[in-house]
């Protein structure tokens, strides 16, 4: 569900992050779908009235565990930059916050639901776009501003120069593990994945190329 003026107000309290934490186990586990509110009382270890006294429906519940999550690793992949951080460094940090997303456990389930039930629940992966992918795009572009106002990117189009370098951070990694092809990404794949991405990207960006 959109934000909107009709969303329901969330009410939080004492058992409200424990909720989340069961809710979260149990979406992983078993996806939207198959995710029973009974079961996942159960795991949080509340009655379903405490669950239904924060979340009326099991859809804004899920909404809510993917904000969370998503709003955790963007946050993870936001570092203060340092006067000394060179853009290099900046995009070899980014983009390993984004590999590691893709990656993890709920970064795999994530993609996963909104390829499988993307047509049925439009709006559960509208808003997990808005709070994951956008969120990120809004805080690079921001890095990627700053960069150019150094003088160390040559960009005009930030929106997307920001999809660009996400899109090469996923190559090939992302679907091999969606699809079941691999089951796990090598130390050495992740580090040879973020390091083309940069290169290829400062390549395109880099104030210095010619």
């Amino acid at each position: 569900m959109t934000a909107t003026d009709t969303t329901p107000t969330i009410r939080k309290g004492r058992k409200f992050a424990q909720v989340l934490e069961g809710a979260r186990t149990i979406f992983l586990r078993d996806g939207f779908e198959g995710a029973s509110v009974d079961e996942i009382a159960r795991v949080a270890g509340v009655s379903k009235a405490t669950l239904y006294s924060y979340f009326p429906d099991k859809r804004l519940l899920f909404l809510e565990v993917v904000r969370g999550e998503c709003a955790r690793r963007v946050d993870d992949a936001e570092r203060p930059l340092q006067a000394t951080t060179s853009a290099p460094e900046m995009l070899c940090a980014v983009g390993s916050r984004i590999v590691d997303f893709i990656v993890s456990d709920f970064g795999v389930a994530m993609f996963r639901f909104g390829v499988a039930e993307g047509e049925r629940f439009p709006d559960i992966g509208r808003d997990f776009y808005e709070a994951g992918p956008m969120m990120l795009r809004r805080r690079l572009v921001a890095q990627l501003r700053e960069f150019a106002a150094r003088g160390e990117l040559a960009i005009e189009d930030f929106d997307l120069a920001a999809d660009q370098f996400a899109e090469l951070c996923k190559v090939d990694i992302q679907s091999r593990l969606i699809l079941g092809v691999s089951s796990r990404i090598t130390a050495r794949e992740r580090n040879r994945t973020i390091a083309g991405a940069v290169e290829m990207f400062l390549a395109r960006y880099g104030a210095a190329r010619t």
